[in-house]
């Protein structure tokens, strides 16, 4: 059975460059309970507030996100995912009805009997799933909220990337971060400081300096975050949603918002196509509802 074949061919609802990591992540969710759990269904009502959380966290925001699609129509895809209902009729993607009709999902028999034969097997579908849909500095967080426990890294394979990408955006940009202008070397090598893509590689990002900002490895997991985006005219910006909770996460993150990019001489500024992309599917511009 070409399980890999499979999960790569999750039908995701993409309407032209919007992301729709919905399928993925409930999956990620399943696989985490298969993990500690073994084949025992997962109650949609109790799942429901994680499976929110997760789609708050990691998919393009939104009002009221609703786990009730993805429960729903992941069992539409090719053998992964199967839900039941207490009455036996068909699921819908309503969460007052998955809840009254104490809907349970789990991994289709063949699917669990499969990771059970194959340890491996978990990891790759993870590795899919991930590599496919997020960046490889958000890996360990979407693991961690969604309970499957492996380690990340970057799991693409290196001949699908530019490994000049890194090197011409650090030399555009002086070799500091474009958010808060810190640098500094090991050894004469660049330390702490990472090529981040505004539109994501995972999402058809370029591997090109006007796709790129040289940021520290800690305003790169906030941009991929999206604690921090840009506006149009390309000032930083800072979510709403962001609660600093000491004076220096007041100075490195909020105090941030309404400064430009620090651009060295004749750096190409960020593609505007690039950044709304960002603004539009990863900044954290909507506060949650109540």
């Amino acid at each position: 059975m070409d399980w890999d074949g499979r999960i790569g061919g999750i039908r995701q609802g993409r309407s032209g460059d919007t992301r729709a990591p919905h399928k993925p992540l409930l999956l990620l969710y399943a696989l985490g309970h298969h993990q500690r759990h073994g084949a025992a269904p997962i109650l949609y009502s109790a799942a429901e507030d994680r499976l929110r959380l997760l789609l708050e966290e990691f998919a393009p925001p939104v009002k009221r996100p609703n786990p009730a699609q993805p429960f729903h129509h992941l069992a539409h895809d090719d053998g992964l995912w199967r839900v039941a209902t207490d009455d036996g009729r068909d699921s819908r993607p309503d969460p007052s009805a998955l809840r009254a009709g104490g809907a349970r999902g789990s991994l289709t028999p063949e699917f669990s009997r499969a990771l059970e034969a194959d340890p491996g097997l978990r990891t790759r579908a993870a590795r899919l799933l991930l590599d496919a849909n997020f960046p490889a500095s958000l890996h360990g967080e979407v693991l961690a909220l969604a309970g499957l426990a492996l380690v990340p890294g970057r799991w693409a394979a290196s001949a699908d990337r530019d490994p000049r990408f890194r090197e011409a955006v650090l030399a555009a940009y002086g070799h500091r971060c474009a958010f808060c202008g810190y640098e500094g070397l090991m050894d004469g090598v660049p330390a702490g400081l990472e090529a981040a893509h505004v539109r994501w590689w995972s999402q058809a990002g370029p591997d090109t300096v006007d796709n790129g900002l040289a940021l520290c490895a800690n305003h790169h997991l906030l941009f991929d975050r999206g604690v921090i985006g840009l506006t149009p005219d390309l000032t930083l910006d800072v979510s709403p949603r962001f609660e600093p909770r000491s004076a220096e996460a007041e100075r490195i993150v909020t105090g941030l918002a309404g400064r430009g990019l620090l651009l060295a001489e004749g750096t190409p500024p960020v593609d505007a196509d690039h950044a709304g992309w960002h603004r539009r599917e990863v900044f954290k511009h909507l506060v949650r509802a109540a």
